[in-house]
């Protein structure tokens, strides 16, 4: 099954990646041919986001290697690179895009309404299934992602909209306009997975496990008189790793700390730990490792 999900992880970048890649050369194309600046500068933020979703692909497959004796964890990691150098490529790329969207409505042109409804239909098809595929993705880089092609969709959407009331009236500053609340909307939600981002990075713990509540479930085992040295952090935001070490008290016999290790193991199942370590220790030893010492 995780397999299956890694494979449709690939092949969703992979058609994003070569969705997005050929719309870039038509907006080049008709941009020129519209003689829409909103159009060629949104082909300028596309090119960004193709080598984005080009590197997403290939770090992607990357992270699907098999642990070695370089990265003992395997390469999952690579995945967090991606969704980082992604968030950071939007970033700039959305500045950029508020920087055109203040100078066009400082110095208004004219545009062709006509071909900007034509290239903004096309835009919104072509952006808005491919963000539709990634979306299902539970990975942070498939998620960061996806705002990138959200991004492109609710671009699309605005210059639809700006090219009919065009096709009315012709108010210039519409399409800057429209296109500057749209970015900036965008921006603030790649900040926030930004800062996600960077919270793995420094190996933080993941939000989706409450590690108090799980220590106090390991607490209650029978015979776990304290832990120490607990650490949990993931892999890319979807794996996590877990260790920690139990102090055991009132040991009389080898098979209860069988017992002791098999019952926290059924524990740790629960959770999306795609590897955890567990070291027991009797009330008489003591650890080199733990605060006290």
């Amino acid at each position: 099954m995780e397999h299956h999900h890694h494979h449709d992880s690939n092949q969703n970048l992979k058609l994003a990646f070569f969705l997005n890649l050929g719309f870039t050369i038509l907006e080049i194309i008709g941009g020129f041919w519209v003689n829409s600046v909103a159009i060629l500068s949104d082909a300028l933020h596309d090119l960004g986001d193709s080598i984005s979703l080009g590197l997403s692909w290939y770090l992607s497959r990357k992270a699907e290697q098999a642990p070695d004796q370089r990265y003992t964890f395997g390469y999952r990691r690579l995945s967090l690179l991606g969704a980082l150098v992604n968030s950071l490529v939007l970033i700039g790329g959305s500045i950029f895009i508020i920087s055109e969207a203040i100078e066009r409505i400082l110095n208004p042109q004219h545009s062709d309404a006509l071909g900007m409804v034509a290239f903004a239909v096309l835009g919104v098809t072509v952006n808005g299934y491919a963000a539709w595929k990634v979306s299902k993705g539970k990975t942070l880089n498939e998620r960061v992602v996806s705002w990138h092609l959200l991004e492109d969709v609710l671009g699309w959407v605005g210059v639809l909209i700006v090219a009919l009331i065009l096709l009315v009236k012709d108010i210039h500053y519409l399409d800057p306009a429209l296109s500057l609340l749209i970015t900036l909307y965008v921006l603030w939600n790649v900040v926030k997975r930004l800062r996600e981002t960077l919270h793995l990075f420094l190996q933080g713990v993941p939000d989706d496990v409450d590690l108090e509540a799980l220590e106090s479930r390991l607490l209650e085992v029978e015979h776990v008189k304290s832990l120490h040295h607990t650490h949990l952090w993931s892999l890319e935001g979807e794996h996590h790793v877990f260790t920690t070490h139990l102090c055991l008290e009132q040991i009389d016999s080898f098979q209860e700390i069988l017992s002791v290790k098999s019952k926290v193991k059924s524990i740790l199942q629960e959770y999306p730990f795609t590897h955890y370590t567990i070291e027991t220790e009797l009330d008489s030893e003591s650890c080199t490792l733990s605060p006290s010492n």
